[in-house]
């Protein structure tokens, strides 16, 4: 039986930007841009009292809260915290995976300094956050992720759950199902079409009927409804995909302009691609119409690339076969993903401007 923690920092770039200006403390604050098109990136606790949350549009979060505080984003100071976090991670394990630059999954089944006990560490590793970058997190302690993650996003913010493995049975039969991982809005709907509102409704069903309704996810959702969950803590994580995408102040409504942005996009793809030095073999297109619906498509080779000439090529193509530009498109990104390499990062996305 592992012992899992998850740990998440509350309200993390928020934060951050509250604590280098103390001005900002008790404030509503979020991180983002001030554009028509901008949307929130993180929200600070205070401005998520007045129902903000990260990826709205800030015209909405501006109407929710006429103090609100808006601080342009810092990545860099952002990953430099984040990697001050992880260092402390890795004083109690070499079994972290991070989940992205706030949260991460540790396996503390063997603990480097002996603690037996996964609750006593992870206290101990909250204080050490706290004294080392003044920022709060909040732990999530159980027998494995699924659990943990839920844990963690029970007593926010500074706070920590244990679920027991006594307690799991229990516990999975009243959590209802829109807190399982992986269940969005429409496997919500159809799971309460099937009167399905908590792990107790979902253990009704057999692995059969599961399988049958849901796909190989069935597999999945029949296990977690009983607390099953075999996943390993992965130290290295493939990353899935790198991308480049921008959001526009004006609707952008003719292939000229769309193609002469494009263009621009997948140079730089491609100068990432390059300086990560990673290649893919699919290519792609995604855009989104001015009533946020967000299509893709995509094109796969049976060889990796990551050369400029083949990349613009491939989009350009796949805009004029699929973009209607004449409804206007509010945002366009290009991306690679099925990566030929394995490295310690999260999948990354650039907003370029």
């Amino acid at each position: 039986m592992r012992k899992i923690i998850h740990i998440d920092m509350d309200a993390f770039f928020a934060s951050v930007e509250q604590r280098d200006n103390p001005s900002l403390k008790n404030r509503p604050v979020v991180v983002g841009g001030d554009s028509k098109r901008s949307v929130v990136a993180a929200a600070s606790y205070e401005a998520r009292k007045y129902g903000i949350f990260s990826a709205m549009p800030m015209a909405l979060a501006k109407q929710k809260c006429r103090d609100l505080v808006i601080v342009p984003h810092r990545f860099n100071v952002y990953k430099e915290v984040s990697q001050q976090i992880r260092e402390i991670f890795f004083q109690y394990t070499d079994l972290v995976e991070p989940l992205s630059l706030d949260e991460a999954y540790l396996d503390v089944s063997k603990s480097k300094k002996n603690m037996q006990s996964a609750t006593d560490i992870a206290k101990e590793i909250k204080s050490l956050v706290w004294e080392k970058t003044s920022l709060s997190c909040t732990a999530g302690i159980s027998i494995n992720k699924f659990l943990a993650k839920i844990a963690s996003d029970m007593n926010k913010p500074d706070g920590l759950t244990v679920i027991k493995p006594n307690q799991v049975q229990r516990f999975v039969l009243d959590l209802p199902v829109e807190k399982f991982y992986g269940v969005g809005k429409a496997t919500l709907r159809r799971m309460h079409g099937l009167n399905v509102f908590t792990g107790a409704d979902l253990q009704k069903y057999s692995k059969y009927e599961l399988t049958r309704i849901f796909g190989k996810s069935g597999l999945y959702y029949y296990d977690v409804c009983r607390g099953i969950d075999d996943r390993p803590v992965k130290p290295s994580r493939l990353r899935k995909s790198v991308s480049i995408e921008r959001t526009f102040e004006e609707d952008v409504d003719t292939r000229e302009e769309a193609q002469k942005i494009l263009i621009t996009l997948c140079d730089k793809l491609v100068n990432t691609l390059h300086r990560l030095q990673v290649s893919g073999r699919t290519i792609q297109l995604k855009w989104r119409y001015p009533d946020f619906t967000t299509p893709t498509r995509s094109k796969s080779y049976r060889t990796f690339l990551n050369d400029r000439e083949t990349i613009e090529s491939t989009v350009l193509d796949l805009m004029n076969k699929h973009i209607d530009i004449e409804e206007g498109v509010r945002l366009l990104g290009v991306g690679m993903s099925n990566l030929d390499t394995e490295i310690e990062e999260e999948q990354l996305t650039f907003e370029f401007e």
